[in-house]
């Protein structure tokens, strides 16, 4: 048995996917709109998280290695974190780190 793995169709960066899907032009703005605003609100969330655990990692004046023995990812991570690269974290695991080192996220809907 074959696996068929050829490549169609190639959607380009900054294109509306949804008017690719075939979703009429208003209602393919309105996704496409919809769905930009949750990405930007994720990733504005995600660099709040990286800020507090930066600044605790700089008020405790430690090394990266050292911040990654506390909150048990490894060092990399902990530079990922100092850098922002918010793509490579999900909300629920820079919460977990945030409780590692004592500082509960309680969330406010408002």
């Amino acid at each position: 048995m074959t696996i068929d793995t050829k490549i169609r169709h190639v959607t380009q960066p900054g294109v509306n996917l949804f008017l690719e899907l075939g979703f009429s032009a208003a209602e393919a703005k309105r996704l496409h709109a919809a769905s930009q605003k949750q990405i930007n609100d994720t990733r504005l969330l995600k660099e709040q998280l990286m800020t507090e655990l930066s600044s605790w990692i700089e008020q405790h004046q430690l090394k990266q290695a050292e911040a990654a023995e506390i909150l048990m990812v490894s060092r990399p991570r902990v530079s990922d974190v100092v850098n922002k690269k918010t793509t490579k974290f999900t909300i629920d695991t820079l919460v977990e780190m945030l409780s590692r080192i004592g500082k509960p996220v309680t969330l406010a809907i408002g």
